[in-house]
């Protein structure tokens, strides 16, 4: 039996609030996750955490997708699937944020994209997000 970590747990809710938000036209995150909770009957242990790293995601949107349509050479933002959107997004996020290791941040991308999206989505994530932190400096 695999036992994930606290934090994958939390980004793999984080990705699918944001999955949600943006499917049903962005509304505040705190309704995405009361939606969740009333569909399932209850409050999902650790939906809090994902909850607030979905809003602060959503409420610098516009910065994480200008950063990322920069970063996806022949790739318009609104061409790149919502799943892999979202885990750019997230990744992005929490390497703005520096608490995690840059290698460690794509990593975790790369498995959410192995979980949720398309076949050719992990290499594509893993792409985009090497040339961001190459960028950076921090690879």
């Amino acid at each position: 039996m695999v036992v994930l970590r606290t934090e994958t747990k939390t980004r793999a809710r984080a990705l699918q609030l944001l999955y949600a938000w943006e499917l049903h036209g962005k509304p505040p995150i705190r309704q995405v996750a009361g939606d969740i909770a009333g569909w399932s009957g209850r409050w999902i242990r650790g939906l809090d955490a994902a909850e607030r790293k979905a809003t602060a995601i959503s409420d610098d949107v516009s910065s994480l997708d200008d950063e990322i349509s920069d970063a996806a050479d022949n790739w318009r933002l609104d061409r790149i699937g919502v799943i892999e959107r979202n885990i750019l997004r997230l990744a992005l996020h929490e390497m703005n944020e520096a608490e995690v290791p840059p290698r460690v941040t794509i990593s975790e991308a790369i498995r959410l994209a192995h979980w949720f999206a398309g076949q050719q989505s992990p290499s594509f994530v893993n792409g985009v997000l090497d040339g961001i932190a190459r960028n950076r400096g921090t690879l």
